[in-house]
């Protein structure tokens, strides 16, 4: 049942089967939520967070990243680190952001590759190592992700 409610969330969410309705989307999501399902957590977290189809409240955008973070969702993990990163509902710690974004990192998500990357360029809030910057560009760039490309072309 909880899957069905995702995917019907997701429908709505990706405008689909329908014209895209956030509305729509964050109430299967929280349907699928409250059963455990981690990608519906995530992504309502995310509607949450941005706002969209909801009224924006950063502390269950918290919530709903956690819950699906410690499931292992690599999405909620980058998105807690993003939060984190930039004191989104939270007190600003780039520590506590770059372990989100390293546990999103090694399960390839490219996003988290992709800013775990600049951070170490940059040096924000860690020491920079520009040969972690550039391996985590480089993965990001094999996982899709172009703006890495470019910047690891551009590193090299």
């Amino acid at each position: 049942m909880a899957t069905a409610q995702y995917n019907l969330g997701l429908m709505y969410f990706e405008g689909k089967a329908s014209k895209q309705n956030y509305e729509k989307a964050a109430e299967y999501f929280q349907l699928a939520a409250a059963q455990g399902e981690a990608a519906a957590q995530a992504n309502l977290g995310y509607l949450y967070d941005t706002g969209k189809g909801v009224r924006q409240d950063y502390i269950k955008a918290l919530e709903y990243y956690l819950l699906a973070a410690n499931q292992g969702n690599s999405s909620a993990q980058c998105n807690l680190g993003n939060m984190y990163e930039n004191g989104h509902g939270v007190v600003q710690d780039y520590a506590k952001a770059v372990e989100y974004y390293q546990l999103a990192a090694k399960q390839e998500d490219a996003n988290a590759q992709f800013t775990l990357g600049l951070i170490y360029l940059n040096g924000t809030g860690v020491k920079p190592n520009k040969r972690m910057a550039m391996e985590l560009l480089r993965k990001s760039c094999e996982n899709g992700k172009q703006e890495a490309c470019e910047i690891y072309g551009q590193l090299k």
